[in-house]
């Protein structure tokens, strides 16, 4: 949720915080905070603010703030509103430590009684403070050690940071739930929550484990797990380059993350093809049934997903939200394969449902984007997107590789299972291979999206209406535009139509129709009829050249031909550019909407 980074180094630290928190707003963006200790070593210099990281920025500038162990943080509130109080870093009553930190802390108040009875003051609402009471409270007169006692009180799921000025060349990490990395540079080093936060100095990293504690100077990088025990973990080296990360002209991360979905699909197929796992496949062959568990984005994509496993592979799926699958009362067996889906491999409610049913016996699958996150190391098995890192809140390109993904898994179970010819398989990979060039000519419209988009930017309502392995399209084209626009929107079974959301149809609501000429084009294009019968406004994505949409529809976005089962992949495409037009031509802050963060590491 929120986001971490520290430094310990040679170099004045306040800089280097400002970049990386800058990377990770994404992560929160209520307020943010430094903490800094002075180059004396005697004194830490806490600065925060409500808003974003422009707004700290522009705070400090021309303070001149020097010190070479630091930590900054930037938040989605949990525990109390963004206030400059509840801002992050927290310090210890005698301020001689600081604490930064992403999570919750579940037995947070249960642990502030004990503290105040003991005389500490909080001045937050905060479940965080606690961490920085309880490290002055414990401290032994060695960090680590402290540590250790801290993490044994603590209950629930958490990233930790912590400076002290007792021992001030040193940053500690904790990690238990969320994530947390370590960077390795040259005379200094990092934490961060992420890779991008401090890609600009280092590209080798170690990815803590739940339970690891790190501690970091900077000549050195020590991991030590909760009973002490000092570990050896082997350094990752990522290859892609934070221009990745960057707008690239682009007037937003969204608007260029849309634009590289033709890259990012491309690099999805090869990178599937050549880093398959023969036993997942051979796991898969014994299942009898399948769950794929996902929270929004990702579980639209899930949906997809059992359209293509059931009529492919031929086993029966269920999709459902992770945060309810996690408290059902679930049927598992030694055939039961449990698939978690999530861009980061780091969202709560996911990870715990997987480890929950891998300890019921199931076998489990991650399809992650993030390389060396939480989920892609605890499943039985993992499948990768190719997309690089995802700045933008609302998911756009890691959504059309995760469809790319779930289709070539489904068609090479197939294969296995002897439920897929090879002529049938090749036929549909030959022509995922072109879908990059179909996306493209569907971004070259995207002028014509804008005109669309201007036409029905003042609405209050919209309605999404799809059919078969379309209705999730819809669905997440609703998603899109309410993530961004903050304009109330449904996506519905176009088949469901007439059993309640016909009530709202008149002449003021847009309804985007999802209509390619495919197996279910017929019974779409009655329910397409009986909505411009009742007055309402109609937007088509429609296949080229479909002169019959077009005359009844107000507005028709066309999309190339393809398969049936791959038009998923191109539909949702308009969509995104509609949801991101609408809300830019608003005002609205699409690359960081209201209220949401990137990655949900909390309950």
């Amino acid at each position: 949720m929120c986001g971490i980074i520290g430094y310990v180094g040679k170099r004045n630290a306040v800089p280097v915080l400002l970049y990386g928190l800058q990377r990770l707003e994404y992560r929160g963006y209520d307020s943010a905070g430094i903490a800094v200790i002075d180059k004396n070593g005697d004194k830490i210099i806490v600065e925060k603010q409500v808003g974003k990281i422009k707004d700290l920025q522009e705070h400090l500038w021309n303070r001149k703030i020097e010190g070479h162990t630091a930590l900054g943080h930037t938040r989605w509130a949990t525990h109390g509103p963004p206030t400059i109080e509840n801002a992050h870093p927290h310090t210890s009553q005698r301020e001689t430590i600081s604490i930064v930190h992403n999570g919750i802390i579940e037995n947070y108040l249960e642990l502030k009684e004990e503290l105040i009875k003991k005389g500490y003051r909080f001045r937050s609402e905060t479940d965080t403070e606690v961490v920085a009471h309880l490290f002055e409270e414990l401290y032994t007169g060695d960090l680590l050690e402290t540590a250790l006692k801290v993490a044994k009180k603590l209950e629930g799921a958490y990233a930790i940071g912590v400076i002290s000025t007792y021992e001030p060349d040193k940053i500690v990490g904790i990690k238990k739930g969320s994530p947390l990395i370590v960077g390795f540079g040259k005379d200094e080093n990092f934490i961060a929550s992420d890779i991008p936060a401090v890609l600009e100095y280092t590209k080798d990293f170690i990815v803590l484990e739940d339970g690891e504690i790190a501690v970091v100077t900077k000549d050195n990088v020590e991991v030590y797990n909760l009973e002490g025990k000092k570990l050896e973990k082997k350094p990752l080296h990522v290859t892609w380059d934070i221009s990745v990360a960057e707008k690239a002209g682009y007037k937003h991360f969204m608007q260029k993350e849309i634009h590289e979905q033709p890259r990012t699909i491309g690099d999805t197929i090869t990178g599937f093809s050549s880093s398959k796992d023969e036993k997942l496949f051979e796991a898969i062959k014994d299942a009898d049934r399948l769950y794929i568990i996902a929270c929004g984005t990702s579980y639209h994509a899930g949906l997809v997903g059992k359209f293509w496993i059931e009529k492919f592979a031929r086993i029966p799926v269920e999709v459902d939200y992770a945060s309810e699958y996690r408290y059902r009362d679930r049927i598992i067996n030694n055939r039961t394969v449990v698939m978690g889906i999530s861009q980061s491999g780091e969202t709560a409610d996911t990870r715990f449902a997987l480890l929950d049913a891998k300890k019921e016996g199931a076998k489990t699958i991650g399809l992650v984007n993030v390389v060396g996150s939480s989920l892609s190391r605890e499943t039985d098995y993992v499948m990768y997107t190719y997309c690089g890192p995802e700045i933008g809140v609302a998911a756009t390109k890691t959504f059309t590789a995760q469809l790319v993904t779930l289709l070539l898994f489904a068609l090479e179970a197939g294969l296995k299972k002897g439920t897929v010819s090879k002529p049938e398989y090749k036929k549909l990979y030959d022509e995922l291979l072109h879908i990059p060039s179909k996306v493209e000519s569907i971004l070259n419209n995207e002028e014509g999206i804008k005109e669309i988009a201007h036409k029905y930017m003042n609405a209050q309502d919209f309605l999404f209406l799809g059919r078969n392995i379309n209705y999730p399209i819809a669905l997440e084209g609703a998603l899109k535009l309410k993530e961004i626009s903050y304009i109330h929107a449904e996506g519905y079974p176009a088949g469901e139509m007439k059993h309640g959301p016909i009530a709202l149809i008149d002449d003021k609501l847009p309804v985007v129709c999802v209509i390619p000429q495919d197996k279910y084009y017929e019974k779409m294009f009655s329910n397409l009829q009986e909505v411009k019968a009742r007055k309402g406004k109609v937007v088509s994505v429609a296949t080229e050249g479909d002169t019959k949409v077009k005359e009844l529809s107000d507005d028709v976005i066309y999309i190339p031909p393809a398969s049936d089962v791959l038009y998923p992949i191109l539909t949702v495409v308009p969509l995104q550019l509609l949801s991101y037009h609408i809300a830019t031509l608003l005002g609205k802050d699409v690359d960081q909407p209201r209220n949401l963060a990137k990655t949900v590491t909390v309950e």
